[in-house]
């Protein structure tokens, strides 16, 4: 293990082991105090923050972009607080952190029988709404991580996320997609955060009136296992509760081959993401490059690291 990798996993280690024993309000003005301290230093994770917010709001001048980017690093470091924090929240702390809407969309689509894909962007804090569905309704997910380096921070990740009621498969390896099939085949919940491809093999949409790379797998679930695809958007407001929503199902088109069946559900999840990025797009917390246009890295003013790892606010 390098040396950067034994820091970064020291890193997340102390905030799981730190700051969930911190009181709630001092846990929020440290997220606050560590947010404003990497916005001001105009890091490579803020500048790529700024220039994909560049996309999302194209009329936003530079001080518009820097308002927006501050407050999408305070979201993003909010999301790190509750993170590091959920493992010690009470059962009732979770069920009231987070409100949806339409969220007759995933029970209907359980009580079908055929199995639900949830799939959402990088906006606000997954975890929260994962945790919310293992506690409140009482009902076990299966989800997919990226196998992060060092080992011990994936295992560090997975554990979090077990504790917190979920399967976790890792995203290599090849044999995820056959175990979340099975799982959606016995009726049960997938779910998956689907706005960014980590195998450079996605399928290409229109994303803010540009070319991007988004994941085939919700579709192709959905149209191998008959299970209800359903985009879902989170955002923050001033108040301590998540809120959320559960879109209308992505139908599976009744012509086509499956690459254009898959094309045509995909184009469909990344529309239903921009919806809630445009309302929301300070807590869309995508720090690495999206564009295919970025992914040339002689034209990236500022480069992210490969992969899909979770970037410290630097």
């Amino acid at each position: 293990m390098s040396a950067q990798e034994r820091f970064t996993d020291a890193l997340y280690g102390a905030g799981w082991g730190t700051v969930k024993k911190l009181p709630e309000p001092v846990a929020v003005r440290l997220g606050r105090t560590i947010a404003d301290t990497a916005w001001k230093r105009r890091g490579k994770g803020v500048l790529r923050l700024e220039s994909n917010y560049a996309r999302v709001v194209p009329d936003a001048g530079p001080e518009r972009l820097a308002e927006l980017s501050r407050a999408g690093m305070r979201s993003y470091l909010r999301y790190w607080m509750e993170s590091f924090r959920l493992p010690a929240w009470s059962a009732e702390r979770i069920a009231s952190g987070f409100d949806p809407k339409d969220l007759h969309h995933l029970t209907d689509g359980l009580a079908a029988g055929k199995g639900v894909v949830l799939a959402l962007p990088h906006l606000a804090n997954w975890d929260l709404a994962g945790a919310w569905v293992t506690t409140k309704l009482g009902i076990p997910f299966t989800t997919v991580a990226e196998r992060l380096k060092p080992e011990t921070l994936y295992d560090r990740f997975v554990a979090y996320r077990e504790g917190l009621g979920m399967e976790v498969l890792p995203h290599s390896g090849g044999t995820a997609f056959g175990t979340l099939a099975r799982r959606l085949r016995d009726g049960g919940l997938v779910c998956l955060v689907a706005d960014r491809d980590l195998s450079s093999s996605g399928v290409e949409v229109g994303f803010f009136g540009e070319r991007a790379r988004m994941p085939a797998g919700p579709a192709l679930l959905a149209q191998q296992t008959g299970a209800r695809l359903l985009p879902v958007t989170l955002w923050y407001d001033d108040s301590p509760v998540m809120r959320g929503r559960v879109h209308p199902p992505v139908e599976v088109p009744a012509s086509g081959t499956r690459a254009e069946k898959t094309s045509v559900m995909t184009q469909a999840l990344a529309d239903a993401f921009a919806t809630g990025i445009a309302d929301h797009p300070e807590d869309w917390h995508m720090l690495q490059r999206l564009w295919l246009k970025d992914l040339d890295p002689a034209r990236d003013p500022a480069p992210a690291p490969s992969g899909d790892q979770e970037e410290t606010p630097s």
